[in-house]
């Protein structure tokens, strides 16, 4: 999991946190909206700059037992009618809740599910369903009828002007009809689109309509003349909405490369082939898609890819993203009994607020679920009904009096030692803790456990805190409990800041490597004068707590050649992240007592001139330890002993050179021998010439002692000089000569 290991935040300067184990506490930061959203929230909300606080009041009204509801709407009488589908068995029902809150169901009508509902003045109640869609009007006493057929795939959504023509929205021809009051209708709209998913009308009796799949947001006048008010970059425009100002609201979703409708049923049987329409799709149409239901937490729907988005198209026609998501998938938009913007998601079942053109709100997290509508009751009461399962909810104006937070779970790495809990906010807030020693918690957990009264001074007037009284484990998980009182009735919190010491944890070498002789690593170049500055990370990350103790020195692996000199390298590591120092010892093979080479090195390699070193076998100890960052009685250490390596100064002989003319040939015969190591190559030059190499007569160069002979030819009358060389693997040198008369 990620943490952030964070200074002390200048509001909350927690002097009193450190501990005498050692000499850097660690910080734990909660402040984001990043941070909370990894936690749970049961009852509260929590805006997008990070401030939790209570939630709307949101109880249970109704509980449908179907899969999932689509469509909610009420009539004068304070009645609500609500339906949705998925139950298999072939009906799709319509269910009512009367002012009391009595339920029943209203009507059973042919098809898989209601899609949408709509109440007309005289409180007639009309359902359209899918597939096949039919339009039905229902009476009071739940008989139903025909009202009418598009002759169309899927009925998406329903509206009245206010005239009364009802405006049906539909797929798979993208159509948008309009039915007078007598059931008699026909296209008013083409869209030119796959489906007209989504439908709103203004006050001058305008459509707004959303389609699919090339994400149109439409507007399309009481005559039935349209006009594209912004093509959004998703592919399907779920909901769109009308605020009082006259601007529109609408949510995108899924790429451009989907190939499904968002909330399509699926055909209980195997579709039969199309017939052709009375109105040929568009050119450019994909005609019928085989469409998936929504996606939910216990069915195998594919996920929609690329989140989704909300455009708010300002009353001049301008158009802007309003919020954006990339998991989460916008059903549903509302508004509240202010006038401020409502999402309803899945498939965590959030509901979003829009503040600010720069704020918003998770305002209830209903998860598992999805919030596919929103409703108004007679009296302006604000209705929400889901999926998975259908159930229809009241959200509240009045706020919950109490609510809880129980936080992502921080892993400290290691053991660890708690210290001072820290926040921001204000009001009844209580804070506990527990511990374990699982990366999830359950019952072998330590029970939660509130803050200790650590007796340091608050630093601020919106600050409180103690310290953590659960067991010293590897993982903590902090639980926030926030009540309103008659002092504070809205209480919230903004921040959260948890003191832990890992236990000191001995570090680690874990292989030695000594690098070929001769070279040596370059000087590192130190940097210690100090610094009067500070650099901040970007704008909305936590800072580091402390700069490291040790003082970090980067040193290249690129080595110089240097007659004599020979280096190590090593791995090393600490589970603590503490700045490491070594010691590094050197004892001959058959020796008993290890030999300081150097001690307090920063660097993870070395190199040191071994020419003052006799020529043998050798072994190394690196020892590792924590000191620059614990005091020296915590200090922990570890040390690894490397392979034998060879330390070789003194170069071979040549044995035997000897010269023998014969006729205008010189044949030259030696051997080479060396006490340490193999013999690596010869070479001969006549009379100062340029050095030739030669093979040993057995042509490979492996071991301490090789045999030369070496045949040439004799360029003129006279005396030659003939030189040779040898060389062994340790690149020192011997030179011999022979002259020839």
């Amino acid at each position: 999991m990620k943490i952030s290991i964070s200074s002390r935040a200048g509001i909350l300067t927690l002097a009193s946190m450190a501990f005498c184990f050692a000499v850097e506490t660690k910080f734990w930061q909660q402040g984001d909206r990043t941070d909370f959203e990894k936690g749970t929230l049961h009852r509260l909300s929590l805006r997008s700059d990070g401030r939790i606080f209570l939630a709307p009041e949101f109880p249970e009204i109704f509980d449908s037992s179907t899969p999932y509801l689509w469509a909610i709407a009420s009539d004068s009488k304070g009645n609500l009618y609500t339906a949705g589908g998925g139950s298999g068995s072939g009906s799709a029902k319509l269910f009512m809740l009367d002012p009391s809150g009595k339920s029943r169901t209203l009507a059973e009508l042919e098809g898989l599910e209601i899609h949408a509902i709509a109440v007309d003045s005289s409180d007639d109640v009309y359902a359209a369903t899918d597939p096949d869609g039919k339009v039905y009007k229902i009476s009071a006493d739940g008989k139903s009828r025909v009202f009418y057929d598009p002759r169309q795939k899927y009925i998406w959504t329903m509206a009245f002007n206010s005239k009364g023509d009802l405006f049906v929205a539909t797929g798979d021809q993208g159509e948008i009809h309009r039915v007078s009051r007598d059931g008699k209708g026909s296209v008013f709209f083409k869209t030119e689109e796959t489906h007209a998913r989504s439908l709103a009308i203004d006050a001058q009796d305008n459509l707004v309509a959303g389609t699919e799949p090339g994400g149109l947001i439409l507007r399309v006048s009481p005559a039935g003349r349209g006009f594209v008010l912004y093509q959004a970059p998703k592919r399907e425009i779920t909901a769109v909405a009308i605020a009082k100002d006259g601007s529109i609201y609408a949510a995108g979703v899924g790429n451009k490369t989907a190939t499904f409708t968002l909330g399509a049923p699926p055909p209980s049987t195997p579709a039969p082939a199309p017939s052709a329409p009375a109105n040929p799709p568009a050119s450019g149409s994909t005609g019928p898609l085989r469409s998936t239901p929504p996606p939910t937490l216990n069915t195998g729907a594919p996920a929609i890819l690329g989140g989704s988005e909300v455009y708010r198209i300002n009353p001049d026609g301008s158009p802007r993203r309003a919020w954006s998501s990339a998991q989460d998938i916008v059903y549903a938009i509302g508004f509240d009994q202010s006038g401020r913007t409502l999402l309803g998601t899945g498939n965590k079942g959030k509901i979003y607020r829009l503040d600010t053109d720069v704020l918003s709100t998770l305002l209830v997290d209903a998860s598992p679920t999805q919030v596919t509508g929103f409703g108004r009751g007679s009296h302006g009461e604000l209705y929400v009904v889901t999926g998975n399962i259908g159930r229809v909810y009241r959200l509240g104006a009045e706020s919950e009096k109490s609510g809880t937070f129980e936080s992502d779970v921080l892993d400290a790495g290691a053991f660890a030692y708690w210290g001072r809990i820290g926040y921001r906010g204000a009001g009844n807030i209580r804070v506990s803790t527990r511990s374990g020693n699982l990366n999830r918690p359950e019952n072998n957990w330590s029970a939660w456990a509130p803050l200790a009264d650590s007796g340091a001074p608050s630093v601020c007037e919106s600050c409180g805190g103690g310290r953590a009284s659960s067991p010293s484990a590897r993982f903590l998980q902090f639980k926030i409990d926030i009540a309103a009182s008659s002092s504070v009735p809205s209480p919230e919190i903004s921040y959260v800041e948890i003191a832990y010491l890992p236990k000191n944890v001995a570090p680690s070498v874990d292989e030695i490597e000594v690098t070929p002789p001769n070279y040596r690593f370059p000087t590192p170049i130190l940097s210690i004068a100090p610094s009067n500055s500070i650099t901040l990370p970007a704008l909305g990350q936590h800072r580091r707590a402390t700069a490291s103790s040790g003082l970090e020195v980067g040193s290249s692996q690129t080595m110089s050649y240097a007659k004599g000199h020979i280096g190590a390298r090593w791995a090393a590591s600490d589970e603590n992240g503490d700045s490491l120092i070594y010691k590094i010892e050197i004892r001959g093979w058959k020796e008993s007592n290890w030999r300081l080479l150097k001690d307090n090195v920063k660097e993870k390699s070395i190199s040191w001139d071994t020419t003052a070193f006799p020529d043998g076998e050798y072994v190394l100890r690196v020892t590792a330890s924590d000191a620059p960052s614990n005091p020296r009685n915590e200090a922990l250490q570890a040390a690894l002993v490397g392979d034998p390596f060879l330390i070789d100064n003194t170069p071979p002989q040549i044995l035997n050179l000897a010269a023998v003319t014969s006729g205008n040939k010189i044949e030259v015969r030696w051997k080479a021998r060396d006490a340490r190591s193999d013999i690596d190559k010869a070479e001969y030059s006549v009379n100062g010439g340029e050095w030739l190499l030669i093979q040993p007569v057995n042509k490979l160069s492996d071991s301490p002692e090789e045999e030369y002979h070496l045949t040439i030819d004799r360029p003129s009358p006279g005396e030659l000089v003939i030189a040779v060389r040898v060389t062994d693997e340790y690149d020192n040198q011997t030179v011999d000569k022979v002259v020839v008369k």
